[in-house]
């Protein structure tokens, strides 16, 4: 699996350690962590996570979160990874799943940035799996245009309550998207 992969407009690198200040300061946010259980996390959680986003790309399994860098400045904009659907309260059919996902800094919402970003990840993600799953909630209806506009196709035989997000997060809506299709839509 590459290392870094490119759009027009992003270049997606591994992260470093010199990405922590961007996600204290800009990660780390009342919105932008709205969706994704709401919680603040601190200093030493932030930089635990981020070194396991390191380390992961020293793994030959391919499950990793690339750092979104603007090519025209260089500027951080947000995140986008591939890895596997972990959560506990997931049916079993999509636990251990492949499962995209994306987060940018609210500064850069709106930009078409996500969308850019996750079709690299899917097009190399495709070749390895025949099927990429995504989730969000109902309430996250940024991310749910994202998936609209990707190709991505709701799975309610997969949706479920997840005790781990508040009320107006639930149910988690589940996702998914096949290769014929993606390659259908290029």
């Amino acid at each position: 699996m590459p290392d870094v992969l490119e759009t027009e407009r992003l270049l997606l690198r591994p992260p470093s350690a010199e990405d922590l200040p961007f996600l204290l300061a800009e990660m780390n946010t009342p919105m932008v962590m709205r969706y994704l259980g709401g919680e603040i996390f601190f200093e030493a959680d932030v930089t635990s996570r981020l070194q396991a986003d390191i380390d992961a790309f020293a793994r030959p399994d391919g499950w990793r979160r690339w750092t979104l860098v603007r090519r025209e400045d260089g500027v951080r904009v947000g995140r986008c990874g591939l890895f596997r659907v972990r959560m506990e309260a997931a049916p079993d059919a999509l636990r251990g799943q492949p499962e995209i996902g994306w987060t940018l800094a609210e500064a850069y919402w709106g930009k078409g940035y996500a969308t850019e970003a996750a079709r690299a990840v899917l097009a190399h993600a495709f070749t390895a799996h025949p099927v990429i799953y995504a989730q969000t909630s109902d309430s996250n209806a940024e991310s749910t245009r994202v998936m609209h506009r990707l190709g991505f196709t709701r799975r309610e035989d997969l949706g479920y309550e997840d005790p781990d997000y508040p009320p107006r997060d639930n149910p988690t809506t589940v996702w998914s998207l096949a290769v014929k299709d993606w390659q259908a839509d290029v």
